[in-house]
């Protein structure tokens, strides 16, 4: 009994142990990895569309201005070869020469003809003529062009602006997890809420655990990856996000914390990285918003205060009080040895039961005398007599 109350108790806090750990992903969801020595370059052309969007917006926007002005400059170019080659240049003043464009005098008008042709403005002062072939299907071809250059830009815009990534900023998660009892077993848990008042549809949780290991070979796995379970054969995974929600990792016989105490945990080396996905109600995208707990943010012994209130007809959240945790009554053993402890108790108190009936069994039969029949008959150790033997001959 020692021994099972020590492992109830407390015992000494240590200072938990300060590390230099790089992150694997920030506390704003960002992964802190680069892509080094990629030599094969070409396979971000194969798909330029997604590259175009994954660019900065700076670079966006530079590419954004030279794909119209490089194009309004290559057809200016050659609407002004066309005028050059045909003579047009030479016959300003002619009123009886029949040019391609009307009133193109210059590069100048050649680039401004050009604009007005892609963007289809048309003021009416520069106006291709029927006596040019070339410069009909050169039109032709502009206008092809100019339309494909519109829908390529115009959706890499679009599909920038309306990237879910500021979506998953107004979720949040808590600044540190916690370690406590939930039902008589330890827990690891964190808290996710959303900001906004539009909710997210089909919200699930996911947990990793982000930890260096060495195999029975002899292989070292850096930043190996290993799920924490948080309800997904339960289901609970699956959130309805309306109000701030405390996310729980049962540690039981199946987790990788199955074996740690709170010493052991507060020295050990690793981060574990939760991702919420779910599709903006109001756009139906795919959002997903992350985050990371390094060991020092993990809290033993800890629980989270209620933001949760009840006000005249509605529920109210308390916002200012999303990270705020107080301490409760936990024991600083490992799972693993709590269990055992609530075994031990469970099968102490289970044949402390037939023995106390056995010493009562004892207690009336000595009262009535050893070796009478009657005493052979009485129930023993909970059980029923044994059966009447055949009648005598």
């Amino acid at each position: 009994m020692a021994q099972e109350n020590a492992a109830f108790s407390p015992g000494p806090e240590e200072p938990p142990r300060r590390r230099g750990r790089q992150r694997y992903v920030e506390k704003d969801g960002r992964c802190n990895v680069q892509q080094g020595n990629v030599r094969e370059t070409y396979r971000y052309l194969t798909d330029l569309f997604t590259t175009l969007v994954d660019l900065q917006w700076r670079l966006s926007l530079l590419f954004f201005v030279l794909a119209y002005a490089l194009t309004w400059l290559f057809f200016g170019a050659i609407w002004w070869l066309i005028a050059y080659g045909r003579g047009d240049l030479e016959h300003l003043e002619d009123t009886a020469w029949t040019p391609c464009v009307n009133n193109l005098n210059g590069f100048v008008a050649a680039f401004l003809f050009s604009i007005e042709t892609e963007t289809t403005i048309g003021y009416g002062h520069r106006v291709i003529t029927d006596q040019c072939p070339e410069g009909i299907v050169l039109l032709l071809l502009q206008a092809i062009l100019g339309s494909m250059v519109n829908a390529f830009m115009v959706g890499c815009m679009f599909v920038k602006i309306s990237q879910p990534n500021k979506r998953a900023a107004t979720l949040v998660f808590s600044s540190h997890a916690v370690v406590s009892l939930r039902d008589g077993r330890l827990c690891l848990m964190f808290r996710v809420g959303d900001l906004r008042s539009s909710h997210i549809v089909e919200a699930s949780i996911r947990a990793k655990l982000i930890r260096s290991r060495q195999t029975l070979e002899g292989e070292f796995i850096p930043l190996h990856q290993t799920d924490l379970s948080v309800g997904f054969d339960t289901g609970d995974d699956r959130l309805f996000l309306v109000s701030p929600l405390v996310i729980s990792h049962e540690i039981d016989a199946a987790s990788p914390f199955w074996e740690a105490s709170r010493r052991a945990l507060e020295r050990d080396d690793f981060e574990i990285v939760v991702i919420l996905e779910g599709m903006v109600e109001a756009t139906g995208m795919t959002c997903q918003a992350r985050s990371s707990y390094l060991v020092d943010e993990v809290l033993w012994g800890h629980r989270f205060t209620s933001v949760l209130t009840l006000e005249d007809g509605f529920y109210e959240v308390d916002y200012a009080s999303f990270h705020q945790t107080f301490e409760v009554p936990t024991p600083s053993c490992s799972a693993r040895e709590l269990a055992e402890a609530a075994a031990r108790l469970d099968a102490h108190l289970y044949w402390s039961i037939p023995s106390r009936l056995d010493e009562k069994v004892e207690e009336e039969g000595a009262g009535e005398g050893a070796g009478g029949e009657a005493g052979a008959d009485k129930e023993q150790n909970g059980c029923l007599p044994p059966p009447e033997s055949e009648s005598k001959v």
